[in-house]
């Protein structure tokens, strides 16, 4: 019978730093365990920000909608670099619609919800695999965490494509929607 290893982190320092490497190695268009990438060609600049990206995405009505909803379309339209870590529709679908209903009925819990996926800064997904946990736009931090070659937000959110580039920030696509601790 074998020992277990005294501590996991000399294992995640290798994996992290494996990931960061495979990330700057990999050409633009691969994937990396797990993960699309959406980068545009090197050198070409993206001519939309974070909002008429999304729209043109076409994965993110629900999220374009609440957005606009909650007030939030102008913020993530100006020229303040952000990073927003966006649900899919079909991640809409799996919140449960009484908690829905609850957010379309309080305005100020919605902007909340919605700015619990925004971080402050471009941070691109070679950088998101070194954090252990980031805070958000929200007030509270979202832990970030990498197993087995995939990132994972708060446990169980998984990101699945990352580095959707904006002319003012990142977006990384993930298959959840954050509900931030309460208050």
């Amino acid at each position: 019978m074998s020992k277990p290893f005294p501590s996991h982190r000399p294992l995640r320092a290798t994996l992290v730093i494996s990931l960061v490497i495979a990330a700057l190695l990999v050409p633009a268009g691969f994937a990396l365990a797990g993960t699309e990438s959406a980068a545009p060609a090197q050198g070409s600049k993206p001519d939309r920000d974070l909002v008429q990206t999304a729209v043109a995405a076409g994965d993110f009505k629900t999220l374009v909608s609440l957005v606009k909803r909650a007030g939030l379309a102008g913020a993530l339209s100006g020229k303040t670099k952000l990073t927003v870590f966006a649900p899919t529709d079909a991640a809409f679908k799996k919140v449960p619609k009484a908690t829905l209903a609850k957010l379309l009925a309080d305005k100020a819990a919605l902007k909340r919800v919605l700015l619990y996926h925004v971080i402050a800064g471009n941070v691109k997904a070679s950088k998101v695999v070194t954090l252990k946990s980031a805070k958000t736009l929200a007030g509270p931090r979202v832990k970030i965490a990498v197993r087995n070659g995939r990132v994972y937000l708060n446990k169980t959110t998984r990101v699945v494509k990352t580095d959707v580039a904006a002319s003012n920030g990142t977006i990384h696509v993930i298959n959840r929607v954050l509900i931030p601790p309460a208050s």
